[in-house]
C-alpha cells in the first residue's frame, strides 16, 4: 500500500515516489504522438516535450536532493552513471535497429544515420542546428532521429547541472544551499527565458534545437522542486489554484495554431509547473493520473518517444499514414516500446547486474557500443549496400547536364550566389552565342529561372538564337526594394540594358512567396510592398529597353510541392502517392494568388506572360511525376532537364510563335 501526503508519495522502491509524474508524463507522449501522427488534429502536440522539459528538471533535482554526497568525484561518477544507464542502452539499440531499417527505405540516408551517431553524443540538437533544418517542414519528417534532438538538450543540461549542485552547496546540505542553487537558477533561467523570447524572431532554429533557448524550461522544473521545498518568498499558493482547471488551459493551448508557439511555449511552461506543484490527492484528476495504465504510460515514455517517431517516419517511406494504418502503426509503437522498456531500460537501471565497479563498468561498456555503433554506420558501410528500391528514373533527376558541345553551360556554372557572383565569369560561361543570328533571348531570375536551364540551351540550339542565362540564388529580378542581395542582379540589368538591341527579349523568371507561408512566424513581418516595387522595376525596366525595341516575357510560377521527391519516386515498398504529389491546375493558381494578383493590378499591360502550368500539368493535374513515372521535379520546387526537354522547351517553343516572338 502506497503512503502519500501533498508532496511526495512512499513506497517500497522509493521513498519520494510520485506516481502522478509518469501521470502527467503520459499525458505529454500521446499528444506528441497525436501531434506527429497529424499535427492538424492537434496543432500544439509538439508542446509536450516542453513538458517533458520541466518534468525533467523536477525530478532530477529531487533525486538529487534525497542522495547522500561525500565527495565531488563520488557525486559525478554517481549522477553521470545513473543518467547514461538510464538513457543510452535503449537509446543505442534504438538507434542500431532504425540505422539499418531506414537504409533499406532511403538510398540516401545520410542525414538521418548523422543525426543518428550525433544522437549517441548528446548534440544531436546541435548538428540539425548547423543542418539549418526546419522541425516543422514536410522534409523534416522524413529523419528518422530528429526526434533525438531533445536529448542532446537534456544531455548538455546533465553535463552543467552537477556543478551547479555541487559548488551551490545543495549537493552537501549546507546552510545555504537551497539558497545558493535558486539564486544561480534563477540568473540563468532568466537569462535563458530572454534569449527564448529574443532567438524566435531573430533565429528560429537556434531558438528550437539549442540549450540556450531550452534551459530556461528545464531550469524552471528544477525551481519548482527548490521552491515547494523551501521557497525563497512564502506565497501559499497551491490550495488557492484548481489542477483541473490548469490540464483544461493546457489542452486548450495545444489546439492554437502554429502561429501563437511563443505564447504557447510559456504558457505550458508555466502551467505544467503550477500543476505539479498543485496537484492533490484523492482529487479527479490526481486519480486519472495514477491509474495503473496512465502511469504504466508515463513509465515507458521515453521508449515511446524513441520509437513512435521511427515508426511513423518509415511509415512515411512505405505504406503512408491513413485512418486505416494508425492503429496498426500504434500497435507497434506500443509493441517496440514494451519491448524496449521491458528488456533494456529496465535490466540497465538494475545495479545488481554489476557485481564490481558496475558505474565505470557502465561507461566504458556503453561508450565502446556507441563507437561501434559509428563504425558500422559509416557511409561506406550502409549507405547505398542494403537500399533495394532503387528508381529506375534516378539519373533523370538533375538540373545540371554538362553538355558536350556547351560544357560551361550548366547550372552549376551559371547560378551565383550574391557572395561570388562574377559578371565576367557569366558572359563567359552562361552566353551561348550563335552565328547565324543576331538575336538574342536574356533569361533572368533567381533559382527559379535556372531551372529552365536545359530550355534556353534547346532554344540556342534549334532555333540558332544567341542565349544569355544565369540566375542568384535568392535573389529576384531586378530586385525588391532593401532587398540584401539587389546588387548582383543591378549589375546584370545594367549589362543588359548596355547590350540589348531591337528584336531581343528579356525572359523573366523568379520565385516569389506562395500564400501558404503567410501565416509562418518568419513571415511575420514580411514587407508585401516589396513584390509591388519588384513589378514597378519591371516596369521601368520594360521603359528602358521598350526605347532600344526588344521587349520582356514575364514567366508565371510553377506549382509547388510541400513534401520531398523521396516522398513521391514509385518503390518496391511504395506505389506512387496521389495525394501529396499532385495537385490541381487550380489549386496551383491558388497558391500563388498574391503574385498573380500584383502582377495583374500593376504589371504594365504592354509586357507578355508566359504561363507554363499548361506545360506541366495535364487534364488540370500537376505532378512531380508523369505517367511514365519520371521525374518532372528536382526537388520540392524546381523542375528537372527532362521535364524542360519533353514538357516546357515544346510549350513555349509553340508560345513564341503564336506571339511572333520566335
Amino acid at each position: 500500500m502506497i503512503k502519500t501526503n501533498s508532496l511526495n508519495l512512499k513506497s517500497s522502491k522509493n521513498l519520494f515516489y510520485r506516481p502522478e509524474i509518469d501521470g502527467i508524463r503520459a499525458f505529454a507522449i500521446l499528444c506528441v504522438i497525436i501531434y506527429h501522427f497529424n499535427n492538424q488534429f492537434l496543432p500544439g502536440g509538439y508542446l509536450g516535450v516542453d513538458i517533458f522539459f520541466v518534468i525533467s528538471g523536477f525530478v532530477i533535482t529531487s533525486s538529487i536532493e534525497k542522495n547522500k554526497i561525500k565527495s565531488l568525484k563520488d557525486f559525478i561518477v554517481n549522477f553521470y552513471s545513473r543518467r547514461i544507464k538510464r538513457l543510452l542502452p535503449a537509446l543505442c539499440v534504438f538507434v542500431l535497429i532504425n540505422s539499418i531499417l531506414i537504409c533499406l527505405f532511403n538510398s540516401n540516408p545520410d542525414l538521418s544515420l548523422k543525426t543518428g551517431i550525433t544522437s549517441l553524443f548528446g548534440f544531436s540538437n546541435i548538428y540539425l542546428y548547423e543542418q539549418s533544418f526546419n522541425y516543422f517542414a514536410e522534409s523534416s519528417q522524413l529523419n528518422i532521429f530528429l526526434n533525438t534532438w531533445s536529448l542532446g538538450v537534456e544531455a548538455q543540461f546533465y553535463i552543467l547541472y552537477p556543478f551547479f549542485i555541487w559548488f551551490s552547496g545543495f549537493g552537501l546540505k549546507t546552510k545555504n544551499g537551497y539558497r545558493n542553487l535558486n539564486i544561480i537558477l534563477i540568473l540563468l533561467t532568466t537569462l535563458s527565458l530572454f534569449g527564448f523570447l529574443f532567438l524566435f524572431k531573430e533565429n528560429q532554429p537556434a531558438n528550437y534545437f539549442l540549450l540556450t533557448s531550452r534551459f530556461w524550461e528545464i531550469g524552471t522544473g528544477c525551481l519548482i522542486f527548490l521552491n515547494s521545498k523551501k521557497p525563497l518568498l512564502k506565497i501559499n499558493y497551491s490550495e488557492k489554484i484548481i489542477p483541473s482547471f490548469l490540464i483544461i488551459l493546457i489542452i486548450f493551448i495545444m489546439f492554437l495554431p502554429i502561429e501563437f508557439s511563443s505564447i504557447s511555449t510559456l504558457s505550458i511552461v508555466f502551467l505544467t509547473s503550477f500543476l505539479i506543484i498543485t496537484l492533490r490527492r484523492n482529487t479527479l484528476l490526481y486519480n486519472f493520473f495514477i491509474n495503473s495504465k496512465v502511469v504504466f504510460l508515463g513509465k515507458i515514455s521515453y521508449s515511446l518517444y524513441l520509437w513512435h517517431w521511427s515508426i511513423i517516419t518509415l511509415s512515411r517511406f512505405s505504406i503512408g499514414i491513413y485512418w486505416w494504418t494508425i492503429p496498426i502503426q500504434l500497435l507497434i509503437i506500443l509493441l517496440f516500446s514494451i519491448s524496449s522498456f521491458k528488456w533494456i531500460e529496465k535490466v540497465f537501471r538494475d545495479k545488481k547486474i554489476y557485481q564490481l565497479n558496475w558505474q565505470n563498468f557502465l561507461i566504458i561498456l556503453s561508450m565502446i557500443f556507441s563507437f561501434f555503433i559509428n563504425f558500422i554506420l559509416s557511409e561506406k558501410s550502409l549507405k547505398g549496400k542494403l537500399y533495394r528500391g532503387n528508381y529506375p528514373h534516378e539519373k533523370l533527376i538533375t538540373m545540371s547536364i554538362d553538355y558536350e558541345e556547351k560544357s560551361n553551360f550548366s547550372y552549376q556554372n551559371c547560378h551565383f550566389g550574391e557572395d561570388n557572383f562574377s559578371l565576367k565569369k557569366a558572359i563567359k560561361n552562361c552566353f551561348l552565342s550563335d552565328n547565324k543570328s543576331s538575336k538574342t533571348f536574356y533569361f533572368v531570375g533567381n533559382s527559379h529561372n535556372g531551372h529552365f536551364r536545359e530550355t534556353h540551351h534547346l532554344i540556342n540550339k534549334y532555333f540558332d538564337i544567341n542565349i544569355f542565362s544565369t540566375s542568384i540564388t535568392g535573389c529576384v529580378f531586378p530586385f525588391k526594394k532593401n532587398e540584401d542581395c539587389k546588387k548582383s542582379q543591378l549589375i546584370i540589368s545594367k549589362w543588359i540594358l548596355e547590350n540589348i538591341n531591337k528584336g531581343d527579349i528579356v525572359f523573366i523568371s523568379n520565385r516569389h512567396i506562395s500564400n501558404n507561408e503567410i501565416n509562418l512566424p518568419i513571415m511575420k513581418n514580411y514587407d508585401w510592398m516589396k513584390d509591388k516595387y519588384t513589378i514597378e522595376i519591371i516596369n521601368y525596366f520594360h521603359n528602358k529597353i521598350s526605347e532600344r525595341g526588344a521587349k520582356i516575357v514575364l514567366i508565371n510560377p510553377l506549382p509547388e510541392y510541400d513534401v520531398s521527391l523521396k516522398e513521391c519516386k514509385p518503390k518496391w515498398f511504395k506505389s506512387f502517392n496521389y495525394t501529396k504529389c499532385t495537385k490541381t491546375i487550380n489549386q496551383a493558381r491558388e497558391e500563388k494568388k498574391i503574385v498573380y494578383m500584383l502582377i495583374k493590378k500593376y504589371l504594365n499591360k504592354e509586357i507578355t506572360i508566359y504561363d507554363p502550368l499548361p506545360a506541366m500539368c495535364h487534364n488540370d493535374i500537376c505532378s512531380m511525376i508523369d505517367k511514365k513515372s519520371k521525374p518532372l521535379y528536382f526537388d520540392d520546387d524546381h523542375i528537372t532537364d527532362y521535364a524542360n526537354r519533353v514538357y516546357v522547351f515544346p510549350h513555349l517553343s509553340s508560345f513564341l510563335k503564336k506571339e511572333k516572338l520566335l
